[in-house]
């Protein structure tokens, strides 16, 4: 049995997980509501306050999406009660950012500020201290487009290895390479 797929998902106070047809697994809470698709190979039971999921066989492919799905579940659940979130840095000389609701807008070094969209479902924020590099927050329910928006944004600008100049996660460790002066 995969180690975490046999874990069962504790499902907190405030919190209803239902099944519904074609395997949809729906998980409401106090900051909002997720839906996911589940393999129809994989069985959902939701019993005693607690989601199990259980596989057909020990197939490889039943294996990876009997962890798969769990996982996926369980940050459903923690989505809708604690949330996630995520903090860019923008490191370099004249590198800013600002935010108008859900549009970004970032001076990266480009000789054109870039506007971002971020999707409804996600809120950011941006703060510019003295003293320190500019920072973008983002927060949402959903963990996997949190993820990607974040991963998006530092591809705007990613870090380079010479100066550690770019958009980068916060706490983030830039491998930094030595440069020409070291050659000689």
């Amino acid at each position: 049995m995969s180690r975490i797929g046999k874990k069962p998902i504790v499902i907190p106070q405030g919190v209803t997980v239902t099944l519904g047809k074609d395997n949809v697994v729906t998980v409401k809470g106090p900051k909002g509501e997720l839906k996911e698709s589940i393999d129809r190979d994989i069985t959902v039971e939701v019993k005693d306050g607690e989601v199990t999921f259980n596989r057909p066989t020990d197939q490889g492919r039943h294996r990876a999406m009997h962890g798969l799905y769990r996982s996926l579940v369980s940050n459903m659940v923690a989505g809708v009660t604690e949330g996630f979130s995520k903090k860019l840095e923008l490191v370099g000389v004249g590198y800013k950012a600002a935010n108008q609701g859900n549009v970004l807008d970032l001076a990266l070094g480009y000789s054109h500020n870039i506007i971002f969209d971020v999707p409804k479902e996600l809120k950011v924020a941006t703060a510019q201290e003295k003293g320190q590099n500019p920072t973008i927050m983002l927060e949402g329910i959903d963990k996997q487009l949190l993820g990607a928006v974040a991963a998006k944004i530092r591809s705007l600008r990613k870090p380079e290895p010479y100066k550690g100049k770019g958009v980068k996660y916060a706490g983030e460790f830039i491998r930094r390479k030595a440069g020409k002066a070291a050659g000689k």
